[in-house]
């Protein structure tokens, strides 16, 4: 049993689908207050940032997975939409655009730790206008980074991808799953 300090729904979902059991409870961190100079020293000050926190709320009696995921396009970090014209910017600089979606985790237990750091890289056809209009109407982009969701409004323009699909969805499970055995 591991502690999942996250409210990701989707993390969720990815640990119970390779059946990896686990209580999940989230914890606040400002991720506001990061200064980076690339998205993955932005991801990986995240969850170190979001591991204290929730190190000092929960501690380790249950080994704790803490994780970050941001998403870029033309060297740009597109962060979660603000409003739905800052989702439609966002989308829009990823329409017809290779898309590196990184995501860090770190995991420790009182005898392991494991932090890493895995990019899969999307390569998307230009995006339907019509579908893109569909998409900010429903809402599905709040709280998504880069509004994007690769298992959902992103899947029809995914033309070539290289990496782990688990990693753009916020956890890399295939790196996680051998550490944890």
């Amino acid at each position: 049993m591991i502690l999942l300090a996250s409210n990701s729904e989707t993390r969720a979902a990815l640990l119970e689908k390779f059946g990896v059991p686990f209580l999940q409870k989230g914890c606040d961190f400002d991720e506001e207050q990061i200064k980076a100079d690339s998205p993955k020293n932005f991801v990986y000050q995240a969850v170190q940032g979001k591991f204290e926190v929730c190190e000092k709320e929960f501690g380790l009696g249950l080994p704790l997975l803490v994780a970050d995921t941001v998403v870029t396009a033309n060297g740009e970090i597109l962060r979660k939409a603000k409003d739905k014209e800052d989702a439609r910017r966002i989308l829009e600089t990823q329409s017809g655009n290779k898309v590196s979606i990184i995501t860090c985790m770190k995991y420790a237990s009182p005898a392991k730790m494991l932090i890493d750091i895995s990019a899969t890289d999307y390569y998307f056809k230009p995006f339907d206008e019509r579908e893109l209009e569909r998409y900010l109407e429903s809402g599905e982009w709040q709280g998504k980074a880069g509004a994007c969701m690769v298992e959902g409004f992103c899947r029809p323009y995914i033309d070539k991808v290289f990496g782990h699909e688990s990693t753009a969805m916020g956890l890399c499970v295939e790196k996680l799953l051998p550490f944890l055995n």
